[in-house]
């Protein structure tokens, strides 16, 4: 990056997908695995450990789902976005480190249902400064520098993590001081890179101050769908978004899950999700230049396409863990990539003095999708007793996606 011509704001605004990337990577892979620990502790809970985690992985998305739009009005106003990421970063981080001092479940998942909210709505606003750290013709390229040096990234204290966690033993810790010492790596470095975006990157997108903010918020969340719907080319992009990218994070979401029941090991999937972090680091950069010379929209249905292979494959020919290891790698092919130029594509379209309120919406579907995917999927599989047609069901998700994204118009 540093041999790049980005502006300082720029690299600032990349940085933090850097910074919170690293607990993104551990609340996918060791805090659920820890949370089963704690949970093995009482024999009430074990048998229903896996119903409680999604309980609190639900709870924290409503939480989102009600907020973020109506916070997202109110960090349009004039210097409110920066204040609202000091806010949720720090909130944030606290609840991250408080992460470890439980020693039963209960408590630890009420942590964990807070930090969780407020990483993911940290995004809202990140997202959002997207159009006051760059230029619209450069958005893409940016938008996707942040995705892949948050993939690399993110290995960086991850591993540190597992260096921990895994000597535990060796290392005269028990599992709960370990893991500890994982909260407190992941969060210093998800502070520090959430540092230069707050001193080099001004808002310079708002709207006037407003009293009775919240009141008006509150009000105007009809309008700003009425808003949305108005406007052929934000009606058809969302559509198609909410299609597509709910198949997109079904597959991330599932295809470990799907991996476990065929009998592949579990080190074997711990590994293949760092190749698919290390592929999507220079996919990511590709997709943003592809983005910018042969348009955001057609590499953003190549993406729609390709997981629609990605799909078919898992479907039809993943049985072992080499196959799963070629899904990783397809799918950090198009991870990044199609997530990165559907937020800069997205920014391009709302209008920027609403920007905040406008990507309230976005990152609901963005961030916590995979509701019809998951859904369909589990009836599949139930109604025919085959995972594997659970897992083609997710097709007709980038099928719908596809033929939406067509009636976006290609240029304003």
């Amino acid at each position: 990056m540093a041999r790049t011509r980005f502006t300082k704001a720029e690299k600032s605004w990349i940085l933090y997908d850097v910074g919170n990337s690293a607990l993104v990577l551990l609340a996918t892979s060791v805090i659920p695995i820890y949370f089963n620990h704690l949970a093995a502790q009482d024999p009430a809970v074990e048998q229903v450990a896996v119903g409680a985690w999604g309980l609190a992985e639900t709870i924290a998305s409503l939480i989102i789902a009600l907020l973020m739009p109506v916070l997202g009005s109110i960090a349009d106003m004039q210097g409110m976005r920066k204040k609202f990421i000091v806010g949720t970063v720090g909130t944030g981080a606290v609840a991250t480190v408080a992460m470890g001092l439980p020693s039963t479940w209960l408590p630890f998942l009420v942590i964990y249902v807070i930090s969780a909210v407020m990483l993911h709505s940290s995004f809202v606003f990140y997202d959002a400064l997207l159009v006051d750290a760059t230029t619209d013709e450069r958005m893409d390229e940016v938008s996707a520098q942040g995705f892949a040096w948050g993939y690399v990234g993110s290995c960086i204290p991850f591993v540190a993590c597992l260096l921990v966690v895994l000597n535990a033993e060796a290392l005269g810790l028990g599992m709960q001081a370990a893991m500890l010492i994982s909260f407190v790596i992941t969060t210093v470095w998800w502070v520090s890179f959430t540092i230069p975006m707050l001193k080099n990157v001004e808002q310079k997108s708002f709207k006037p101050y407003e009293p009775n903010a919240v009141r008006k918020a509150v009000a105007g969340i009809g309008r700003t769908l009425r808003n949305i719907w108005a406007d052929e080319a934000l009606r058809w992009f969302i559509l198609a978004y909410f299609f597509y990218i709910d198949g997109v994070h079904t597959v991330i979401k599932m295809s470990t899950s799907y991996g476990a029941n065929l009998g592949i090991a579990g080190t074997q999937l711990v590994l293949a999700l760092l190749v698919t972090q290390f592929v999507a680091w220079p996919s990511s950069i590709a997709y943003g230049k592809l983005g910018r010379r042969v348009g955001t929209k057609r590499m953003i249905l190549v993406g729609v396409i390709g997981y629609f292979c990605i799909t078919l494959f898992a479907a039809f020919f993943l049985r072992t863990a080499l196959e799963f290891w070629i899904l990783a790698i397809c799918v950090g092919l198009f991870q990044g990539g199609i997530q990165a130029l559907s937020r800069s594509e997205f920014g391009r379209l709302c209008p920027k003095e609403h920007v905040n309120e406008y990507f309230g919406f976005f990152d609901i579907f963005g961030k916590y999708a995979a509701i019809m995917g998951t859904g369909l999927v589990s009836a599949f599989t139930f109604l025919t007793g085959d995972p594997s047609l659970g897992v083609l069901s997710i097709a007709l998700l980038f099928v719908c996606g596809f033929v939406i994204m067509l009636k976006v118009p290609d240029h304003r």
